[in-house]
This record gives C-alpha cells, structure tokens and sequence, in this order.
C-alpha cells in the first residue's frame, strides 16, 4: 500500500486526536505550542491512505548532552486498524530517519499508546526498534481512577487511611483552592525538587499559563495556617484529569490528601471520566524512587494502566553513546 505523510491542516489535526487520541497529550496541538514558546523544533504531519486520513504525528527536535534526537512523544496516533501495519510502519521508520539525518539526530523515539503485549513489543523489534533505556515515563505505567461515580461510592472505594486522612485535614482546617499564580507551585516546586534530589520539569510555568487560558488546567493549592503545604498541576485533556506536576512540603499535616480530593471531585464537575494519577513504580521494584508516592496514589482507589515502553529507531553508530548514558542513569538512580 501507498502512504502519503504529508502537512496537515490543524483543524484537522486537532479533529482526530480529539477522536483517537485521549491518552496523547504530548501529541496535542496544544502540546506543540507550548514547546514553541520555549523554542523546541517542532513538525505536525498527517498520514495519508489514498485520501482517508490514518494518523498523525508531530515531532520535536530534541538537543541534549546526550544526543540530539527526535521525540515522537505518546505518538504516531494512529486507527486501531493500522496499529501494526507493517507496510505503514515500513514508510514511517524511513520518513523518520530520513528526518533523522536533516536534523543530525542520533536516533528517533516512538511512543505509540498501544497495550503492553509480547506481540506488540515482539512486531517493533522485527523492524529494527530498540526497547529505550529509560524509565516508564509520561504515565507509561500509571495509575488511573474511573470517576464516573458518586462521591460516597469513591470515599468508598478508598484505602481505609487515605479517607481517615482526607477527614482528618478537613477537621484540622486544611483549605484547598485554585490559584492563577504559577510562583505558588513553582517555589514549592523548587523545594520539593530539592528535598527529592530530582531533575526539574522545564516550562512548567508556560504549560500552566497556556493551558489555564483555555481552561484547560487548575493549579491546586493546599493551605494549613495561611502557608502553602501542597499543590497541584491538573491538566483536562479529552474525558480526563491529568495529575501532571504536584509538589509539597515535608509535614504532618495531611494536606496533600485533600488536595487530591478536591481535584478529583473538581474533575467531576468538569464531567470528566478518569482522574488520571500519571506515572507509578512497577509492583515488583520495592526501592524504586516512587515509591512512595505510588503508595499514596494507590491508597485513593483505582487501576493500573500500561502502555508498551517507549522504542527508539536507532539512525548513527552514536546513539551507542546514548544508551549508554540512559542505561547508567537509570541504574544509578534505581528504576
């Protein structure tokens, strides 16, 4: 079969990740022009079939220490049908590294929302993909809650300590509102970056005001004696919430408990499906640096929800240099 990749109009565009695209936020319209703001290279393109449109990508151009590559993040969207199109895949892999080699990349990495199977895992291996050396990242391996219920029911549903704590903020007079600061979640950002020895998010703060403009987001903040204990980043994409960034101060009252609690029932209202937790430690690693805070997702009820691993299309004899910097990394901070 012929494909056509190809410009694409973004009304268009945004027409078909609104119908096949739910769990692509990075490959929004709205994605791409945050990455604009902050000056990343960036190509939104459409697959053709003759003239019924299959798909659509959009990639960014990625320079960093480790390589310059090219990022097709939670992407190429494609028709259920096509997903494993061999021939379609076939046109893509050499569009992306011809693009590849325009930009004197290293390699390009996929990340398509498919199911984490062997079949699907076994299918991108024949054409020459390399399981990424990284972490799951970018809800890869989340944590997601069906909203679609009565609050009671949800309190419910709930780890026994994780309700206890929710009242127990409540009585203490913890107070959860929204903020139109960015600086409320960036300071404790800070701080919690800090205390956690983690690598800070870059454009947090042009996420938050382009996304809030179109309310599209809500910055939570949680606050016990006039001081800001938590807060929270929640992104509305498709049918659902997206807990994207959060931060917190080390204390023993359980603010961030309601914060989370008040995001979820603001979800609702929104009339959203999911409260999506994002990224989790894998059940069988219990020194994974998440931990923790997967403990603390998990305790508000809910699934797992996985995706295949991210693939990389290695294009130079580099990209060796690459893995190896990922792999060592990832050891080293004990993914």
């Amino acid at each position: 079969m012929d494909f056509i990749i190809s410009d694409i109009q973004v009304e268009e565009y945004n027409k078909f990740i609104g119908d096949f695209g739910n769990w692509s936020l990075f490959q929004s319209d709205d994605w791409r022009q945050v990455q604009e703001l902050l000056g990343v290279t960036n190509h939104q393109l459409g697959i053709w079939e003759k003239t019924k449109l299959i798909g659509v990508f959009q990639f960014f151009v990625i320079r960093a220490r480790r390589g310059t590559f090219l990022h097709v993040r939670q992407g190429p969207v494609l028709i259920p049908d096509y997903v494993i199109d061999t021939d379609l895949w076939d046109t893509l892999i050499a569009y992306f590294k011809e693009q590849a080699r325009t930009q004197h990349a290293w390699f390009v990495r996929i990340g398509p929302r498919i199911a984490n199977t062997k079949a699907y895992q076994d299918f991108f291996k024949r054409l020459g993909c390399k399981p990424a050396p990284i972490h799951a990242m970018d809800g890869e391996y989340g944590w997601i809650l069906d909203i679609n219920k009565s609050e009671e029911e949800l309190l419910a549903d709930m780890r026994k300590t994780t309700r206890y704590l929710i009242r127990q903020a409540q009585k203490l007079g913890v107070s959860v509102s929204s903020s139109l600061d960015s600086n409320d979640f960036l300071t404790l950002y800070e701080e919690t970056s800090r205390r956690h020895g983690f690598i800070k998010h870059h454009g947090i703060r042009e996420e938050f005001e382009h996304f809030s403009r179109k309310n599209e987001c809500k910055l939570f903040v949680a606050r016990y004696e006039h001081k800001i204990l938590a807060s929270a980043l929640i992104i509305y994409f498709g049918n659902q919430a997206i807990y994207h960034h959060g931060a917190s101060v080390t204390s023993k009252v359980p603010a961030s408990y309601l914060l989370q609690w008040e995001s979820i029932k603001e979800a609702k209202k929104r009339g959203k499906k999911i409260y999506n937790f994002w990224g989790i430690a894998p059940s069988e690693n219990t020194n994974h640096p998440w931990r923790g805070i997967t403990l603390f997702k998990q305790g508000f009820g809910g699934r797992v929800q996985e995706f295949m691993h991210v693939m990389d299309i290695p294009v130079s004899p580099f990209y060796a240099l690459t893995y190896a910097v990922e792999n060592y990394r990832k050891m080293r901070k004990g993914y």
